[in-house]
Order: C-alpha cells, then structure tokens, then sequence
C-alpha cells in the first residue's frame, strides 16, 4: 500500500514550497528513488525546472520537464534515464516516489510505494491539502505528516 508523507509549511510562498520539493526530489535521488513530479500547472512545473539546476550551490538534480503532448511510450523511452520526471500527464511504470503538487489526488498515486504532498499556509493549497488528507485517510492509507 502506498505511504502518503505530508509536508506542512510555515509559510504561505510558492518559492518556499518550491524550493523543498528540490530539495524532497534530491533526497529520492540520492536513494536511489525514480522521481515522478505531477502537476496540471504548466507554469508551476516550468518555474520548479528552472529551480531544480540551481536551487542549492554545487548541487545538481539530473531531471527533464515532458511535453505534454508527448505520448507516454515515447515519454519513457526517450527519459528512462532520468531520475526525476515533471509532468502533467501519466507517469511510467519505472517511478517509486511521487510528489504531487496538483491541487487534486493523482489517479495513479497508487501505483507508487510512496506519494509526497507539500503544503503551505497559502489558502487555496491548504484547503486542498486538508482536502486530500481525508481522502487517504478514507481509504486507509498510511500517513505521515512532517512540520516543516
């Protein structure tokens, strides 16, 4: 069954929340994890690419941002590599660690040993986390919660 670990953020800045998902996929990276990082944001998923080359001095995450109108054969072949994947579509079989920044739960997260969600103070996410966390814990799912 799939772990569900939330983060909770003191703060209500994107840039906050951001810069620990870089820090949350780097962690999977260097256990060997196979990142899968979901939002149906665009410009979210284009501002978290830019941050994940340099978020810390000498740190680099190896990771590709997919096109959405690439099909998921293709987006697997061309990215097996990869170690961290950002899209808006459906992952791979590959993946072990999902971080959701999507206002909605995933309907793959379940293929996942693990799903990561990062909430702040700002009033739209946390309402949808909150949103979210009953939804794992209606179903059952063990939860994990981490003040940040």
């Amino acid at each position: 069954m799939t772990r569900i670990d939330f983060y909770v953020l003191d703060d209500a800045l994107l840039s906050t929340r951001l810069d620990l998902i870089c820090k949350l996929a780097e962690k999977g990276c260097g256990q060997t994890q196979r990142v899968f990082i979901y939002c149906t944001a665009r410009s979210i998923l284009e501002e978290l690419d830019a941050r994940l080359w340099d978020f810390r001095p000498m740190s680099f995450v190896a990771h590709s941002l997919l096109e959405e109108s690439t099909p998921e054969s293709d987006r697997t072949l061309q990215h097996e590599t990869d170690p961290v994947l950002l899209s808006s579509g459906e992952p791979g079989v590959d993946r072990t660690l999902l971080i959701n920044l999507d206002h909605a739960v995933p309907p793959f997260f379940s293929r996942f040993e693990r799903t990561l969600e990062v909430v702040n103070k700002h009033p739209e996410t946390q309402e949808s986390g909150r949103l979210r966390y009953r939804f794992y814990k209606q179903r059952g799912y063990p939860l994990q919660h981490h003040n940040v």
